[in-house]
């Protein structure tokens, strides 16, 4: 493993199960792992914490992979929860949006992944829809517990997201809330057909993008894994 960059993933930490144990635990689904390792990089787990110093933690690392995972509280965006939002976890909010704000601050490549996006909206005074069906009228989103779903994204050409995987693609999705409005300095650059929001960026990073999507899931495209692991040997500006 020498010389190969190393990615922090942020994780679960929830009541888990196996062989004689049912305890809290640090959980991590091993696509995340696979996916990285695969891209040629070394995957350091990072489940919630005290937050302490971020930046001392990021020092020791070359990008950060936001995970996917339950849904972030509404009062960090000022909302109400909807009847349909899971229970908050405060603390793995606390700990990933203040991960995401040094990061962006060291221009450290992040790479967003479903919950991970919504993360990075809502550190950029963002809001989410808290559910999905409510807007669309179905679930194609999110059409079973479990069950990821293939579908078409529309992508931006002129975007980070469009130079790795062109105008459009199909894509492994699993979500059931998604950007309602926009946080400040990100821009919008992947749409499903029905209008919502794929896929963000931040202009001017070296690579910091959220996909909804779920790329680790889809060990046949690596090309997002593999671009997020070369941007990592790019020197800062």
């Amino acid at each position: 493993m020498t010389g190969r960059p190393v990615v922090g993933i942020t994780t679960y930490l929830e009541q888990s199960a196996w062989g004689v144990w049912d305890q809290p635990a640090a959980v991590l689904p091993a696509l995340y792992v696979t996916a990285v390792s695969a891209a040629g990089a070394v995957p350091v787990l990072l489940p919630p914490q005290p937050v302490g110093d971020p930046h001392a933690l990021l020092a020791r690392l070359d990008g950060l992979v936001l995970a996917g995972g339950p849904d972030i509280e509404p009062a960090r965006y000022a909302a109400a929860p909807d009847p349909h939002t899971g229970t908050a976890r405060p603390q793995r909010d606390a700990w990933e949006l203040a991960l995401t704000e040094a990061a962006l601050v060291r221009d450290l490549p992040v790479l967003g992944i479903c919950r991970g996006l919504q993360v990075l909206n809502v550190l950029r005074g963002g809001t989410l829809v808290q559910h999905l069906p409510d807007r669309t009228g179905d679930r194609t989103h999110q059409i079973a517990r479990a069950t990821f779903h293939r579908r078409e994204v529309r992508i931006a050409t002129d975007s980070l997201v469009g130079r790795i995987l062109g105008p459009r693609a199909e894509v492994l999705c699993y979500h059931h809330q998604a950007v309602d409005e926009l946080g400040a300095g990100l821009r919008a650059v992947a749409h499903s057909s029905d209008g919502m929001v794929e896929a963000i960026e931040v202009p001017g990073a070296r690579f910091a993008i959220g996909l909804q999507w779920h790329p680790e899931a889809d060990p046949a495209d690596p090309r997002i894994f593999r671009s997020f692991v070369n941007a990592l040997e790019e020197k800062p500006a």
